[in-house]
């Protein structure tokens, strides 16, 4: 039983959710909780931080504790990369993220290595488009209010967009966060996982 068990841990999707100061709390709590519905082991990496045990003030005041510092999550990563990096929005937190040397590094090895990653809010325009890490022309959202910084080639006002080509998912804001992590999960694992996930969370699907 315990060989199982190993074997099931080691199996396990891995995904990064970076926080910072002023990141998204709808978005970041919607993406870790759902993610682990699915057994993914999800690891939460504060961006800005000293320290894990540092709590993390987010754009409507609630403080949340990340597992590690995105430093620490960075050196996991050379070890064991993550199948999936999924950024929340807010501001500045979506402008924090962009700022941080060791998360963009982690998105661009994601992107060479065609790994999954994402954003949602205004972390598409703020976050990766800055960094080259939204493929021109392919398709992509982000929040309204952001919509107009992406390529005119590029904007989509679905709820969430799966670019499958370059594996990278884009969102819309609080309203679509499990939606989001619901596509994450069938892409990287199946859309009947997906569902099933979905089900008992009585998430309304078209």
């Amino acid at each position: 039983m315990a060989g199982t068990a190993t074997a099931a841990v080691a199996s396990a999707r891995r995904a990064l959710v970076p926080i910072a100061a002023g990141s998204e709390e709808i978005e970041a709590v919607c993406l870790i909780d759902t993610l682990r519905r699915a057994s993914f082991d999800v690891v939460v990496a504060g961006v800005g931080v000293a320290s894990a045990s540092d709590a993390i003030e987010m754009s409507r005041g609630v403080r949340l504790l990340a597992d590690c510092t995105i430093e620490a999550a960075r050196a996991r990563a050379e070890e064991l990369p993550f199948d999936i990096i999924l950024l929340p929005g807010g501001m500045p937190g979506a402008e924090a993220l962009g700022g941080s040397a060791p998360l963009i590094d982690m998105l661009k090895d994601q992107q060479k290595a065609g790994r999954w990653y994402g954003a949602i809010c205004a972390a598409p325009a703020v976050a990766l488009l800055p960094h080259g890490l939204l493929p021109e022309a392919a398709p992509a959202t982000c929040h309204p209010a952001f919509l107009d910084k992406l390529p005119a080639s590029s904007r989509s006002e679905e709820r969430v967009v799966v670019d499958s080509e370059h594996r990278v998912i884009t969102s819309r804001g609080p309203g679509t966060a499990i939606e989001m992590a619901l596509a994450a999960i069938g892409a990287l694992d199946s859309a009947a996982a997906a569902g099933a996930v979905a089900g008992p969370m009585l998430v309304a699907r078209a």
